[in-house]
Order: structure tokens, then C-alpha cells, then sequence
């Protein structure tokens, strides 16, 4: 932890009531006595405190007296209008708050839940106009209630069938009224008449367990909720709910309730919790509403309240979130210890045990591991390592039992570099790595009991660590593990679908282990600076020397982590049907072996990066790049390829389907014969020959023609290919573009051939924006509304209407233009870096139509709330843009109108 979090989290004194948060509860019964209005007076009060309070917070008051105070501010309040009511048995009725309030926990926007409890002898309807005239005036305050009536057996009988009210009656106070009414509520609502202990446990565990469910279960959420989430309030608030049912203890305020804690656990609760309080507090006081989620919309300024600066390295936000994920891992793992410790006195105290011996050290008890005894780690701290093998090569063992994780979190501080160099530690490291098991889990358990953190020391610095965006949706720690469970899963008969190439090349590499290192490093040297994959190869080649791998095994790791991103930017940025594209990659890569590893960890990687990342699409075009170079590679790098026999070859093949087709060469010659050598090394022969038929079918008609097609022959599923020709057109692409968004389509690829002045050709790889609306626009129905759009093309700019979607409007970055030359096609490469936003390639193709700029093909990149877009693009003669001034003003034009665009959403 920062040292800032240790000065927020410092224990706070007993609350000493700032005396401008004491209500002045004699004017209010002045007020009341002489027959005025109080609830301006109420407002302003309440209105005052809560300002007050906003002061300390801002200066950095201990947050323990901040929550308090909010609730013994509300006490007084209450107090004071229960004594102003009329009450026709005061002894009978009384006024306890519950929940959260009854915890004396009061955030700026939390709910204030209060119980009106009756004698079970009470007539309700004596007490109903003053209980109605209370309710009414503390609406009127905007307070936010909630409230119930009932009698001391009504509230018993309604608690046997729910448990959050059971659990609400666990936390009572009394404010106001006759307090033997609390006392008998207490004693039921602790003893079996509602629930017995066991049931209550079980109840709650299952309920966290729903809970956790429905985040992932994880921690790791890019917008957390503070309250809810794994590793929050909630889950703090779990064990002290068990603890005071099973204790009979109404108490949770000292370290004595908490007993069977460690001193360390029990610090480790207090501050996660104060820590989770001052998120909290300021997230509410910058939504002005009780907001328990941690919405990009608030991250940034919150950071900012908090005190975290931007530094080089890192954001201020990225060391506030980092900061929030280890405290909620570390709460997630004493959550683990503590319901472990219960489901064993509680639910299991009277089983048998079932013990399975291991070794000398270990053996397990009851379906998990055990350390025979607690100071195994301290007389052989290899155990640290050795327990996590064990685990490996047991797959009957759930977990490890509580008091052995105790004991580890006890002893990790032995693994030290004298430890990570010890021959007895590395070959036990490397045994886990070639043990065949889920090693995913294995590597979880390991890191989240601190062991893994402790042994990588590297690993252990990006533990938490994310990046604010909404590309890498995981933390790098979090993203690593998923990249392992997808290598262990490509050895699953389900994972064929969607990996078949992969699934097939991980039984042809030599040794896993080399896949699961380069995993584990890949990402390792994120947020240091400079390039993260040099230092990655840095870390993993000092990893390989100290685990005695071969020099040749050391040279091939490092090289993967070194080359990890090679794959993946070729296919994103460049055409992997282009012989010179092929050929450029191809001799990046060592040898056949070289490029299965890095095939299989591209591919693990990308679909562990964002789920939405790994589609059809991009796992065509990986395709298609692994088995160009693979036929290279076997041909040989020596000799370039020759483009014109590619294009005679390509042609060939594609007349030939058409001949089948009874299409005659006049015909296909007069299509082709306008046509750039470029549109024959870039299409299949199936789509030449596809589109070439269609358009000798559409003859000398003016009109548009559209068709719609599933995307590579259905390789790509979920993605469709619309051929879109039609007489010469400038603002083929834009027009197009603006249609297509409009429908909501996400454009994956686009290419634009013209010949002569005759007619233009564009080419569209699209898919559905939003997976629940996928197939609700019909092939039909895109082909009409495109020829409806392109036979009036002069409306087009007004398609661009569509909602930038709330998260997106929370990212902006200046746009990046770049130039470079391809001298090989004599074309001018353009790169965009910029903002996503709705309209923004047919705001694009707007710009290149005003500038007379001809594009030939582009390839979309949208990489969460940034795209990285590439052109190609000649002038009007065909030829690269080779006037400076030209791109100058193209640049400034580009990044003039997207940013002007994104910075009103600001």
C-alpha cells in the first residue's frame, strides 16, 4: 500500500462530535412550540453538516469519524422529532435504527433504515397519524428512508422467511422510544425461533456466492462497485454478520469480536474497509446521489479528490484503481480464510474427518491441503512452493484449509532472492509448469495468497495494475492468468470451435512449458516504461538462466516475449493476402516452431485481453497470415515473390470458376481489363470470381448494385461481406460508411477499386454493433437502405447521428495522423489514432473527398474506446501523396474536425 492510503487508514480516535454537527434541538422545540414552520430550519441544518462534513473530508479527516458523525448528526434529528410527535403510549412504540445506520454507518447519500417497533399488545392504529405525520416530514427532508412497522413478533415471524430482514435485526439501535422492546427483539432475533446458526451461515455464504456470480467472480471489474463487488464492503460486512449470529455477539466495533482473527487479519479488515469508506464517501459527493459504482465517469475526478497525482509512468486514476484491486484481492483472500473457518465449526464440527496422507510435510483433510504442521513453512520454506505442487497433483483437493493458508500468509516474507535461487524452489517452480493440471488455478491460488507476487517480483508489481481504458479490460495480473487458462483450455475438445488451428498446433509444440513462461511474461514489464516487450525479455531470459533452462529453450522464450505483438499488428494494420505483407512477416520468423508458439500465444493473448476482441473476423485473417508464412517458410525467403505471376495465377484460377459458370473471357476481360494489378492481390479467387459474375449480371445499368454475402465463405461467422458497384464515385467509401453506421454495423475492413472513370468498386467486412441486436437488420434490408442512400448521395452527411455510448465519452486523447510511404505498391500509408466515435469513417471519407484523395483499401482497428485505423491512399493520378503541404493540411484537417467532435462530449 501508498504511503497516502496508510495516512487515510490510520485507525481514528472515539468520535469527537464536532460541535458545529450538534442539532440544536432546543430551537427546534421552540419552533415547534410556538407553532412556526421547522422544516426550512431542518433543511438548512441538515444542509449545514452535511457541508461540514464535506470540509473534513476534503482535509482529510479519519473517514471512521466522518461515518459516524453523519449517523450521530441523524440521531439527534430523529431524536428530536420523535420527542415532537405525539405518542398516545410511549412506553408501547420506539424508533431503532437497523442496517447499515444500525452499524452507526452513515455515507453522504446512504439509506437511512429505521424499524418502528410496536409492543405485540399495541393497537397500531393509536400510533398511525404520528408515525405517518414522522415518515412524511422526513420525505420532505429528501432523507432516504426506509422504513417498516411491525411488532416485536411480526418482525420475527417476517425474518424466519427472509433473510435480509434476519440479517437486518442482527444490527439494531434504539433512538427513540421504550428500549425493552430492542432488548426483546435481540434475544429472539439471536436465538433458532428465525434461523439457527447453521442455516444462517449457509444462507449468507450462498448468498455472497450469487453475489460474486453476478461480477464475474472477480475483483478485477473495470467499473467496480464499491459495496457489492468481490472484495467490498459487502463481503467485509458478511463475516461480521456470521460472526455476531454464531458469537451471539452484537458487537463488530473492537478487535474482541474478532477474536479468532489474527492480528494481521484483523488489521487487514479495518483498513480495506477505511479504505473502501473514503472511495465511497467521494464517489457520493461527486454524484450528489447514492452511487455505489465506480463509473469511468467518476474515476478520474475522484482520483483527483483523493490526492493521486499523474506521474510519467502512470496516471493518477491507474495508481488509485491499482490501489483499489489490491485491497479487495486481499480482502477476497481473508473473506476465503474466514468462511472456510466457519463452514468448519459451523456446518462441519461433527463430521468424520477423512485424512489422505501426502508426504511428510502435507497431507489432506477433508478434500483440502493441509500442513501437518504450522511451522513446516518456517523449518523448510520450500513447502511455500511445494504445497502448490501438491495441489497440482491432486485434483481432488478443493483448496487449502484455512489454517495452512494462515500459516503461508505467515512465512512468505522467507522467499527472498536467496529463496528464488535455491535449485530445490526452481525445479518445484518448474514441476507446477509441467504438471498436467490447470495450471491457471494453480497460478491463481499462488497469487492470491501472495506466494507467486513473492517469487516473480516482477509479477508482483503488476498485481493490480491496470490500464484506464476500455481495451484491456482485466489488470495485467488478471489478463496473464486468463492467457494461461486459454493455453490449458486449447487441450479441451469444446475449444475446437472457436480455436481450431490452435487446438491442433498445441499438440505439435515440444514443450508446453516454454508457452506457459512466455505467458506468463509477455505482459510483464507493463507501466515501466519504455518498450514493454524489450523488458519482458530482459526479466524472462534472468527467469530461464535461473531455472536452468537451455540456452536454445532461454533464446526461443525470449524471442516470443520479445515478438509477442508481431502477429497481431501484422494482421490488424497490414493485408495478409499481400505476397510482399507475407514475405516482410516470414522473415521475422525463425523457423517453423517459431511460428507455432507464436501463433498459439497470439491467439491465447488476444482473447484474453477483451472478449470482444477474439471474434470470426480477426481469427480468419490470423489464419490466413500463419498459413501464408507457412508455405514461405517452405518455399524459402531468399527469392521475393513475384507479383505479376501471383496476379496471373490469381486470375487463372478465378477464370476458371467463372467458365463454369458459362461467363465468356469478352465478358470477364471487359471487367478486368479496368481493374489495378492491386485487386488481384487481395481478393481470393472466390470473391473475384463472385464479384466479376455479378457484375457482368448487372450489364450497363446506372443504378447501384449491392450485394450481401457471409463473410470468407462462413469461416468468419457473425461477419458479412457487401459488395457495393456502381459508376465512378468520389464518395463511394463515405457515403457507404455513413449508411452502414447508421444501421449500426461495425466496419472490420473496407477497399475501394476504380478503374478508369467508368466505375467504382468498394468491398465492406462488417458485423452487428451490439451482440444483442445481431441479425436484427436483414441482408435485405442493408442492401436496400444502401442503394436507397448511394441513388441520392448528397444526403449522406445527415446519417451520421447516433449516441456516443456512455462509456466512450469518458476517453479522449488528441488524434494521431501519420504518414509513411509503401514504395513497393507506390502507395501512402495514413494512420489513425483517435477517440471512437459514432460517424467517424465516413467523417474520415468526407475529409479525403474534399482533398481529393483517392483511398484504395482500409483496415478498422477499434481496440476499445480507441481505434488505430490505416489508409491507403494516392492522389487522383494514382500516385503516392507526394506534396508535403498536401499532408499537412490533411493531417491538421483530420485532427481539427475529430477532435473538435470529441471535445463536445467533454
Amino acid at each position: 500500500m501508498t504511503e497516502q492510503s496508510d495516512q487515510v487508514l490510520t485507525e481514528a480516535p472515539p468520535i469527537r462530535l464536532d460541535p458545529r454537527l450538534i442539532f440544536d434541538a432546543d430551537a427546534y422545540a421552540t419552533l415547534l412550540r410556538e407553532g412556526k414552520p421547522t422544516l426550512g430550519f431542518l433543511k438548512q441544518s441538515l444542509q449545514s453538516a452535511t457541508e461540514r462534513l464535506h470540509e473534513q473530508f476534503k482535509s482529510g479527516a479519519p473517514i471512521r469519524e466522518l461515518v459516524s458523525g453523519r449517523a450521530a448528526y441523524i440521531d439527534q434529528v430523529l431524536k428530536a422529532l420523535w420527542l415532537g410527535a405525539d405518542w398516545s403510549d410511549p412506553d408501547k412504540i420506539c424508533l431503532l435504527a437497523v442496517g447499515g445506520y444500525g452499524r452507526n454507518e452513515l455515507l453522504p447519500h446512504s439509506d437511512i433504515d429505521l424499524l418502528i417497533l410496536l409492543d405485540d399488545d399495541a393497537d397500531i392504529s393509536e400510533f398511525g397519524p404520528a408515525i405517518e405525520g414522522l415518515i412524511t416530514l422526513l420525505w420532505d427532508l429528501n432523507l432516504d428512508i426506509g422504513h417498516s412497522v411491525r411488532t416485536v413478533t411480526e418482525s420475527i415471524a417476517k425474518a424466519a422467511t427472509d433473510i435480509t430482514i434476519a440479517t437486518n435485526l442482527l444490527e439494531t439501535r434504539t433512538l427513540a422510544g421504550e428500549p425493552e422492546l430492542r432488548s426483546r427483539l435481540s434475544r429472539r432475533a439471536y436465538s433458532d425461533e428465525s434461523w439457527t446458526d447453521q442455516r444462517f451461515f449457509s444462507a449468507k455464504r450462498d448468498e455472497q456466492l450469487e453475489r460474486h456470480q453476478k461480477y464475474g467472480d472477480t475483483e478485477y471489474n473495470l467499473e467496480p462497485n464499491i459495496k457489492t463487488s468481490p472484495g467490498t464492503l459487502r463481503d467485509i460486512q458478511t463475516i461480521g454478520w456470521i460472526t455476531k449470529r454464531h458469537f451471539c455477539n452484537e458487537s463488530s466495533d473492537s478487535e474482541t469480536a474478532y477474536d479468532f482473527l489474527t492480528a494481521d487479519e484483523y488489521s487487514t479488515l479495518r483498513e480495506g474497509e477505511a479504505y473502501l469508506w473514503r472511495l465511497r464517501y467521494g464517489l457520493q459527493m461527486l454524484a450528489g446521489r447514492n452511487e455505489n459504482r465506480l463509473l469511468f465517469d467518476h474515476q478520474r475526478s475522484l482520483a483527483n479528490l483523493l490526492g493521486y497525482i499523474d506521474r510519467d509512468d502512470e496516471l493518477g486514476v491507474e495508481q488509485m484503481m491499482q490501489e483499489y484491486y489490491r485491497y479487495a484481492m486481499a480482502l477476497g483472500e481473508l473473506n476465503d480464510v474466514v468462511l472456510q473457518y466457519f463452514d468448519e465449526i459451523i456446518l462441519h464440527a461433527d463430521d468424520e474427518e477423512v485424512i489422505v496422507p501426502l508426504n511428510r510435510r502435507f497431507h489432506i483433510r477433508n478434500d483440502y491441503i493441509e500442513a501437518i504442521n504450522n511451522q513446516t513453512f518456517a523449518y523448510q520454506p520450500f513447502a511455500l512452493v511445494e504445497v502448490f505442487l501438491l495441489m497440482a497433483q491432486s485434483p481432488q483437493v478443493r483448496g487449502i484449509r484455512a489454517n495452512t493458508i494462515r500459516a503461508i500468509r505467515a512465512h512468505r516474507h522467507l522467499i527472498d532472492d536467496k529463496f528464488r535461487s535455491d535449485l530445490a524452489n526452481t525445479s518445484l517452480f518448474m514441476e507446477i509448469l509441467k504438471t498436467p493440471h490447470a495450471l491457471h488455478r494453480t497460478l491463481s491460488s499462488m497469487k492470491r495468497y501472495g506466494v507467486l507476487g513473492k517469487y516473480l517480483p516482477e509479477f508482483g508489481r503488476v498485481v493490480g495494475k491496470m490500464q484506464h481504458d476500455l481495451f484491456h479490460i482485466y489488470t495485467v495480473d488478471a489478463h496473464t492468468i486468463h492467457v494461461i487458462r486459454n493455453m490449458i483450455r486449447l487441450r479441451n475438445p469444446e475449444s475446437v470451435k472457436d480455436y481450431p488451428l490452435a487446438t491442433r498446433l498445441v499438440y505439435r509444440l515440444p514443450k508446453l512449458e516454454l508457452l506457459y513462461i512466455a505467458g506468463i511474461y509477455h505482459d510483464i514489464a507493463k507501466g515501466r516504461g519504455g518498450d514493454h516487450s524489450e523488458l519482458g525479455a530482459e526479466d524472462v531470459e534472468a527467469f530461464c538462466k535461473r531455472h536452468h533452462l537451455s540456452q536454445r529453450d532461454t533464446s526461443l522464450v525470449a524471442w516470443l516475449v520479445r515478438n509477442h505483438l508481431l502477429m497481431s499488428m501484422t494482421a490488424q494494420r497490414k493485408d495478409p493476402s499481400d505476397p510482399e505483407v507475407i514475405h516482410e512477416f516470414a522473415s521475422k520468423i525463425d523457423s517453423q516452431i517459431h511460428l507455432d508458439y507464436l501463433y498459439t500465444l497470439t491467439v491465447c493473448d488476444i482473447s484474453a485481453t477483451n472478449p470482444k476482441l477474439w471474434n470470426t473476423w480477426r481469427a480468419a485473417l490470423l489464419r490466413q497470415l500463419y498459413s501464408e508464412t507457412k508455405r514461405a517458410i517452405r518455399r524459402g525467403l531468399d527469392t521475393p515473390p513475384d507479383r505479376s505471376q501471383w496476379v496471373a495465377d490469381t486470375q487463372t484460377e478465378a477464370r476458371e470458376i467463372l467458365h463454369s459458370q458459362d461467363f465468356g473471357d469478352d465478358n470477364i476481360d471487359a471487367i478486368w481489363d479496368a481493374l489495378e494489378e492491386e485487386y488481384f492481390l487481395q481478393d481470393s479467387t472466390g470473391e473475384i470470381a463472385w464479384q466479376t459474375a455479378a457484375i457482368i449480371r448487372h450489364g450497363d445499368s446506372t443504378e447501384p448494385l449491392v450485394l450481401i454475402r457471409d463473410a470468407k465463405g462462413g469461416e468468419a461467422e457473425g461477419f458479412m461481406q457487401i459488395m457495393v458497384y456502381q459508376r465512378a464515385r468520389d464518395d463511394l467509401f463515405a457515403a457507404t460508411t455513413a449508411t452502414l453506421e447508421q444501421l449500426r454495423l461495425n466496419i472490420a475492413e473496407a477497399r475501394i477499386n476504380c478503374a478508369t472513370d467508368r466505375f467504382s468498386l468498394g468491398s465492406f467486412v462488417v458485423s452487428s454493433a451490439d451482440a444483442d441486436t445481431s441479425g436484427s437488420v436483414s441482408k435485405k434490408q442493408i442492401s436496400q437502405r444502401l442503394e436507397r442512400e448511394l441513388s441520392n448521395p448528397e444526403h449522406y452527411p445527415n446519417v451520421i447521428k447516433r449516441r456516443t455510448p456512455r462509456q466512450l465519452k469518458h476517453f479522449y486523447f488528441p488524434t494521431e495522423v501519420t504518414f509513411s510511404n509503401d514504395t513497393v505498391n507506390q502507395r501512402t500509408v495514413m494512420e489513425i489514432i483517435t477517440p471512437d466515435r459514432p460517424g467517424l469513417l465516413a467523417r474520415i471519407g468526407s475529409i479525403l473527398l474534399e482533398h481529393e484523395v483517392e483511398l484504395v483499401t482500409a483496415r478498422i482497428a477499434t481496440l476499445g474506446e480507441r481505434v488505430e485505423d490505416v489508409f491507403v491512399l494516392t492522389d487522383i493520378d494514382g500516385a503516392p501523396l507526394s506534396d508535403p503541404e498536401l499532408c499537412r493540411t490533411l493531417r491538421d484537417d483530420i485532427c481539427g474536425q475529430l477532435d473538435q467532435q470529441n471535445s463536445k462530449e467533454l
